[in-house]
């Protein structure tokens, strides 16, 4: 982008010194107006055919022929850089760029996954599912170009840098995956991430245990270990099979067959406020059940009675089947 803007740059100077110096050479040597001057030297520099304003001298006419070879040779330099830009491909770069740009510049509360990889790649299908804004960033041109074609926003650079960030919008961003394979790139993303905007959350994947505290400190929220994961999920289908393939069903699924959802209580009606679980009478309502409360510090309950109070900064975990699940969110 730096190069065309300096060609581009260069270009519009060129072309701009060519048609004063042309203006001022007629001027100069032929007595003319401005208007005279200026026509006399676009029709010479464009070549198109028309006769000059009075017969040339000597003088005048080794002028045009030297204004005539100077704008030939700017305007061949132009072409040439603009024909180069178009087949390399990126003077649409750039446009995308700027649609890019653009479409960062409308998002607000969007969660920005930094890399496409395998981890990357399975957060990106779940805030799909759940129809959640989000901007990849991403460094491999490979990846980048299979981004395009399924048409993903991304922004192409190193997400360990502070600029990258802003171009993704962490600023307005309320949430952040960083999902690259090496441990220590990630925790310079926590690190500046959470400079950048403290109020963002922050998810970071981690290969090494000794990386898990690294992180915490740095400013993750929660780290992921997705080999550990891997591991318990697999000896728990062992030992409690119904269990797992249980909950399994209730959160593996997208949009279309959520069987969980959170309901954050500042969000709420005004009049719940102060009320209790009980009060809002979800079970009739809806036929959803709660089955979890996280109050203000985030310590969770599990099962909570129906007489918690909802307070401000508390969130209630609500379970029951896709049409509850959607009858809930119409209501509340």
């Amino acid at each position: 982008m730096k190069v065309l803007s300096s060609k581009i740059h260069k270009i519009s100077v060129l072309v701009t010194s060519v048609l004063t110096v042309g203006t001022l050479g007629y001027m100069s040597f032929s007595n003319y107006t401005f208007i005279d001057a200026l026509y006399m030297t676009v029709i010479t520099v464009t070549t198109v055919g028309f006769g000059e304003v009075h017969p040339f001298t000597p003088e005048e006419k080794i002028f045009t022929i030297f204004l005539i070879l100077t704008s030939i040779t700017i305007f061949g330099y132009a072409v040439s850089a603009f024909s180069e830009y178009l087949v390399s491909g990126q003077f649409f770069e750039h446009f995308k760029h700027r649609r890019v740009e653009k479409q960062i510049a409308d998002l607000e509360g969007h969660t920005i996954v930094c890399g496409y990889g395998r981890n990357g790649k399975q957060a990106i299908v779940k805030l799909s599912n759940y129809n959640k804004d989000f901007v990849v960033v991403e460094k491999n041109k490979d990846m980048i170009a299979l981004l395009d074609e399924n048409g993903l926003l991304n922004i192409e650079g190193d997400a360990t840098l502070d600029e990258t960030l802003l171009s993704a919008g962490i600023k307005k961003a309320s949430a952040l995956i960083a999902a690259l394979p090496s441990d220590a790139n990630n925790l310079f993303i926590v690190l500046t991430a959470s400079q950048l905007n403290k109020d963002c959350r922050i998810i970071s994947r981690a290969s090494n245990e000794s990386s898990y505290s690294k992180l915490k400190i740095a400013g993750a929220d929660n780290v992921i270990m997705p080999d550990k994961l891997g591991g318990n999920h697999m000896a728990s289908l062992v030992t409690t099979p119904d269990v797992i393939e249980f909950v399994d069903r209730l959160t593996i699924e997208g949009e279309t067959t959520a069987n969980l959802e959170e309901i954050d209580v500042d969000e709420l009606p005004k009049k719940y406020l102060g009320k209790t679980i009980l009060d809002l009478d979800l079970r009739r309502q809806t036929g959803c059940t709660v089955i979890g409360f996280r109050n203000p510090d985030k310590d969770y309950v599990i099962n909570p009675e129906a007489s918690t109070p909802l307070v401000q900064g508390a969130h209630l975990i609500v379970l029951g089947r896709p049409e509850q699940i959607t009858k809930l969110r119409e209501l509340f």
